[in-house]
C-alpha cells in the first residue's frame, strides 16, 4: 500500500475575504508498514493534511494516489479508501454514537457488508486488541474515561481491518499513564499487525520514542521529512517555527559543549542513557 500526495494545495473559503491557504505544494509518499509522526504548531496544516489522506477533504489542486490510482478519478471508490485508511479523530466523541460500545465497534464492519455475526466477531477481536475489559462492552461509550473512549474509537477503526491508521492527537488531555498506554497500544498495533501508522502529535518526546520518520509542518508546508535524529539536528530551526526538540536533545548538546563526548543524535532517554554511560566509563 502506498499513498502519494503530489503537489497538493488546499485553500479554505477560496474566493472570499476569509481565504486561507492551509496546504502549500505538499509532496509526500507513505509506504506500507511505516510509522510516521506529523508534528507542527497549531495552524500548521497537520489536521488538514491528514484529512486529505482518506478523502475527507478534496485538494484545491494537485493529486493524491492510493496504490497508484488517483483518488479524484470519477470511478475511484472513496468508501473503500476510507475502509483501508482509517482516521481516529482527536476527540473520540466525534466518532462514537451507538448506545453500546459493542454496537459502536460493530458498526464499521456491518457497513462493509458483513453479517451481524461476522461484524460481532470483528468487534470482539478489536476490543480485545485495544485491551478494553469485557465487562464494559455493553455499556454506553459516553460513560467511559477519556482513555477508554480513545480505545473504543481505535477499536472501531481496527474492526474494519485497515491497512493504515491515522491518529490525530490521540493522547490529548490524558494523564502521563494514559498517554503511555495509548502510545504503547499504537506501537503494538504497528509491530504485530504491520499496520501503517500516521501519528499526529505536538509532543516531541512521543514522536522521538515511537516513530521511524517525522514530517514537520510549518505554515502549510513540509519543513522537514526525515528520521528523528536527522530532524532534531535542526532544533534551532524548529524553535524558530514555534516547536522544540525533545528535552534529551538539549541535554546532549549541553553535555557536548561542556566537553563530554556524548552522541548528540540521541533522541530518547534510553539512547541518551547509553551514550552518557559510555562517555563516563
Amino acid at each position: 500500500m502506498s499513498i502519494i500526495l503530489d503537489h497538493v494545495n488546499y485553500t479554505y473559503s477560496s474566493g472570499t475575504a476569509y481565504e486561507i491557504q492551509a496546504l502549500k505544494d505538499i509532496n509526500i509518499q507513505i509506504e506500507d508498514g511505516q510509522f510516521i509522526g506529523i508534528i507542527g504548531h497549531t495552524g500548521s496544516g497537520k489536521s488538514t493534511l491528514i484529512q486529505h489522506m482518506n478523502g475527507l477533504v478534496k485538494a484545491t489542486s494537485g493529486a493524491i494516489y492510493f496504490n497508484g490510482q488517483d483518488i479524484y478519478d470519477e470511478d475511484f471508490d472513496l468508501r473503500n479508501l476510507r475502509t483501508k485508511v482509517g482516521l481516529v479523530f482527536q476527540y473520540p466523541e466525534h466518532q462514537l454514537f451507538e448506545t453500546t460500545i459493542f454496537d459502536d465497534v460493530s458498526f464499521g464492519p456491518k457497513n462493509q457488508g458483513l453479517t451481524k455475526d461476522e461484524a460481532g466477531l470483528r468487534a470482539f477481536e478489536a476490543l480485545k486488541m485495544v485491551g478494553l475489559d469485557e465487562s464494559l462492552y455493553y455499556q454506553s461509550p459516553f460513560d467511559l474515561s477519556g482513555g477508554q473512549k480513545r480505545r473504543v474509537a481505535i477499536a472501531g477503526v481496527l474492526a474494519m481491518r485497515p491497512e493504515m491508521i491515522i491518529l490525530d492527537e490521540p493522547t490529548a488531555g490524558l494523564d502521563p499513564k494514559g498517554r503511555d498506554e495509548i502510545l504503547d497500544l499504537i506501537s503494538k498495533m504497528h509491530d504485530e499487525k504491520n499496520i501503517t501508522i500516521v501519528l499526529v502529535s505536538h509532543s516531541m518526546e512521543d514522536v522521538a520514542k515511537y516513530v521511524q520518520r517525522i514530517i514537520v509542518m510549518n505554515d502549510g508546508s513540509v519543513m522537514f521529512d526525515d528520521c528523528p535524529s536527522e530532524v532534531f539536528k535542526h532544533y534551532k530551526e524548529l524553535e524558530a517555527a514555534g516547536l522544540a526538540a525533545p528535552q534529551v536533545t538539549y541535554l546532549m548538546h549541553e553535555l557536548k559543549e561542556r566537553g563530554i563526548d556524548v552522541d548528540t543524535e540521541a533522541t530518547t532517554v534510553e539512547e541518551a542513557k547509553r551514550s552518557i554511560l559510555k562517555a563516563l566509563c
